[in-house]
């Protein structure tokens, strides 16, 4: 009979990293098992709006040059905007990544002399430049547009007294972001959000609700649209693309909300109506269909990591038995070797370019040396199995994805065989 320890050791992973690793995941059955009903239920609902709107084979033609009459692109915004409970959506290969997918929907529902309002304290990275908290051409500051940042309270709470006190007059935009970022903090989950709108509401009630919502699609049975955001944007390289979109992002929430951000992804007048799918459309499809059981598998990863590493005596974020709103698992590594070392067990379970070894190098939009691991079939798919760190104390480790739950175990035995080879965990330890 075939062996399956005799696989991993194939990959490197030896028997007492299998033996150790084995037993944690025995332990999770019940917990797999709940992801798999959330999973279930958002693969039901994502297949009813695919019925619902009477989506063909001739949908998944697409279009080139000017993209007039793209049947199938606008079919399936109307798609999303199905799954996400709300009015409109824009989803397009022209949006390149989170970033541009947050700033897109920001630039273009803010005017000069307005304010945008981050309730979820300091934003991610990259976003500082776009505020106009790093000097960079063509941020918010440039254009007369003011920020403002209530910060969270102990344990990673909305602080609804800030909240209060900081919007004003001249506030447009409340923005939360959903998931941690590069921070140790709770991830928000649906309920919170829900809680948080109406009170911004009930302070100001023309106030738009905001939600970075990248890592966190499929992950809960309600998406913050559905719960009182008036919009909501993220990358389909993260989860809703399932691991088969090979670029784009997504904007969805309220009529004027979508136009408004067609209108500046492209021109006005011309909004939605323009913007060829490229030969993108079959992917966009069908990674739409697989993203809620791919989320799936890549929450399974992020749970067994958290169980994993905390059961060898590190901090991690959150714990292996907290309500999980994002795919993003945490674990505070504690030196710049080990997080290497975790790195590199990452990127050595990778498909590809499992022959390399991360190194850290500077990155546009981040203040320090950046590692970043992965061998992804779609360049800078972090719902492929991946981690990321920026290096620097406490030298926390942002582990997230894995197409396959398979894969992604296997990654996290990687890591902690690494470790051990590196003599930063003790083979005593896995006794």
């Amino acid at each position: 009979m075939y062996k399956l320890q005799e696989m991993y050791e194939k990959l490197g992973i030896k028997k007492e990293v299998y033996e150790y690793s084995k037993g944690i995941l025995d332990g999770l059955k019940d917990r797999f098992e709940s992801i798999d009903e959330t999973a279930e239920y958002n693969q039901l609902k994502v297949l009813h709006a695919m019925q619902k709107n009477r989506v063909g084979e001739a949908d998944l033609k697409g279009s080139t040059g000017y993209g007039y009459d793209d049947l199938g692109r606008d079919r399936l915004e109307r798609v999303y905007a199905d799954v996400f409970g709300c009015e409109d959506a824009l989803v397009r290969p022209q949006i390149t990544c989170g970033t541009h997918a947050i700033t897109l929907a920001l630039f273009s529902n803010l005017r000069p002399q307005d304010e945008l309002l981050y309730i979820s304290g300091k934003p991610y990275d990259t976003l500082e430049s776009v505020i106009g908290l790093r000097d960079s051409k063509g941020s918010f500051a440039e254009y007369g547009i003011t920020y403002a940042q209530a910060d969270l309270k102990d344990g990673g709470y909305i602080d609804e007294e800030s909240v209060r006190k900081k919007i004003n007059e001249r506030t447009r935009i409340v923005a939360i972001q959903r998931s941690k970022g590069y921070d140790t903090r709770r991830s928000l989950s649906v309920e919170e959000i829900k809680k948080a709108a109406m009170l911004a509401k009930s302070i100001k009630d023309d106030v738009i609700v905001f939600v970075d919502n990248c890592y966190g699609e499929f992950v809960e049975r309600l998406e913050p649209t559905e719960a009182g955001a008036d919009m909501i944007a993220g990358s389909l390289i993260k989860n809703p693309g399932g691991g088969l979109s090979a670029v784009g992002g997504y904007i969805a929430g309220k009529r004027d909300c979508v136009e408004n951000a067609a209108a500046r992804l492209t021109s006005p007048g011309l909004g939605k109506e323009v913007g060829a799918s490229l030969g993108m459309l079959p992917s966009f499809y069908q990674g739409f269909f697989m993203a809620p059981s791919v989320t799936a598998s890549a929450l399974k990863g992020a749970v067994f990591a958290a169980a994993l590493y905390e059961k060898l005596g590190f901090d991690v974020y959150p714990a292996p038995d907290e309500k999980r709103t994002d795919i993003i698992q945490a674990v505070t590594l504690r030196s710049k070797e080990a997080l290497l070392s975790f790195c590199k067990g990452i990127q050595s379970t990778s498909a590809i370019d499992s022959f390399v070894s991360p190194t850290p190098s500077d990155m546009p939009g981040y203040d320090c040396e950046v590692v970043m691991a992965a061998g992804d079939f779609i360049s800078g798919s972090s719902i492929e199995l991946s981690a990321d760190a920026p290096l620097k104390s406490p030298y926390n480790v942002y582990f997230q994805g894995g197409l396959t739950s398979f894969h992604a175990v296997a990654g996290i035995m990687k890591t902690l065989q690494s470790l051990t080879d590196d003599k930063i965990i003790d083979r005593s330890a896995l006794k």
